[in-house]
């Protein structure tokens, strides 16, 4: 059962750059529709090991949110090959998010 990685600068480029397709969702703890999401985001992560799944916290990793022009939270981002493919904001459905994993 795969659990949802924390993801910070230091591990982000290995965990995008997985053979894996990855998920990332950029939240803060403080956010009421990332608390909403993240038993979904949990969800995924345990019942597709297909996936990488993890979380950033864009209070503790500024520099990340930076990087993916990241507005509102959540967003969620999807990359294949280590690159982007694929980015929406705002709280999902698990089957939008699952279609955006397949997409």
């Amino acid at each position: 059962m795969m659990s949802v990685l924390s993801v910070n600068k230091n591990n982000f480029n290995e965990i995008t750059n997985s053979s894996k397709p990855v998920l990332l969702d950029f939240y803060a703890d403080w956010c009421v529709p990332c608390r909403m999401l993240a038993p979904v985001v949990a969800e995924i992560a345990a019942e597709n090991p297909q996936y990488l799944v993890g979380k950033i916290n864009v209070t503790n990793e500024p520099e990340l949110a930076q990087m993916f022009n990241v507005m509102s939270i959540p967003t969620l981002a999807v990359f294949k090959d280590g690159k982007l493919v694929r980015q929406s904001a705002g709280a999902k459905p698990k089957s939008e998010i699952l279609a955006m994993l397949n997409g």
